[in-house]
């Protein structure tokens, strides 16, 4: 059995694009859909525009997605390790062999974690469009070698699925994608990279979005110096510098393009200043879910 956990944000013209994608998949395997948003408004939308059996909602109690997916965790906890938990949100969706190539991935006992590629909508010739497409690259490169190289790395939020019966629940001041991959890795589980199976991403288009969700992600990475000292960092500052300076050089294909690369160099020093400074300051990571709403990511609400 898969479960695919979709959560969302009162985004149900999104959240029903995501939900199709799934109901759309290339598999024979039987899955079913659960839809965790803390707003009811949002079931009763997704019942009038989709009538379908596999469909579930659960009610997150408005304290966080972390809190809210570890109560649905617990819910759909099996003992049985063939089946899977497909982790990801509303307001993304996927290529529709993703199912079948989380499937494929989970045929080898030992892998416990899968992760998906997250790809922009956006076109590269605006410049955020252009900053996407340039960091996702990267990321593509990095969990590509890992992968290759049997070494740990961190799952995309975006999609990733596990064995169940591993982790019954996850601490909540931390970021999700990179703490239950983890959980597993000390349970001797290995990470997948599963580059064919798609998820497609909108992402920030103004400065202000861009940086409020930038920073929002390094302090919940940052978090993990505290609850899970051992673990391996894939996403530092110190991996982005010693990974991607060479991008510099290879990635632009005209001056436009470069004068934008040179931009978000600058624009990646600044963000983790900014980071670190409210570290520094107590302001840390939240589970609260969205502290700061990114309206520009919102796809279709």
């Amino acid at each position: 059995m898969i479960q695919v956990v979709i959560a969302s944000f009162n985004e149900p013209k999104a959240t029903t694009r995501s939900i199709n994608a799934f109901l759309s998949q290339d598999t024979k395997e039987e899955f079913k859909i659960i839809v965790v948003d803390p707003f009811p408004e949002t079931e009763n939308i997704l019942k009038k525009e989709i009538n379908d059996k596999k469909v579930s909602f659960f009610l997150d109690p408005g304290e966080g997605k972390s809190y809210a997916l570890n109560l649905l965790l617990q819910e759909i906890y099996s003992k049985n390790k063939n089946d899977i938990i497909v982790f990801t949100d509303g307001d993304v969706y996927v290529s529709e062999n993703v199912l079948s190539e989380i499937c494929k991935a989970f045929k080898n006992s030992e892998v416990g974690c899968v992760t998906g590629k997250p790809v922009p909508i956006e076109s590269r010739k605006e410049k955020y469009g252009y900053w996407a497409h340039f960091v996702f690259e990267g990321i593509h490169r990095a969990r590509k070698k890992y992968h290759e190289k049997k070494q740990f790395f961190e799952c995309s939020g975006y999609l990733f699925a596990i064995r169940n019966g591993v982790v019954l629940d996850f601490p909540l001041d931390v970021s999700e994608d990179a703490i239950i991959p983890y959980i597993f890795w000390k349970n001797g589980y290995k990470i997948h990279y599963a580059e064919n199976a798609k998820v497609y991403v909108k992402n920030p288009s103004i400065w202000e979005d861009w940086l409020a969700q930038k920073i929002r992600n390094i302090k919940g990475h940052e978090n993990l110096k505290e609850i899970a000292p051992r673990m391996p960092r894939t996403k530092s500052f110190l991996n982005e510098i010693k990974h991607g300076w060479h991008f510099f050089f290879i990635y632009p294909k005209n001056p436009r393009e470069l004068f934008w690369t040179l931009q978000i160099y600058f624009a990646r020093l600044y963000i983790y200043y900014k980071a670190f400074s409210e570290i520094k300051n107590k302001k840390t990571y939240s589970d609260g879910w969205r502290e700061k709403e990114i309206k520009t990511t919102r796809p279709l609400d």
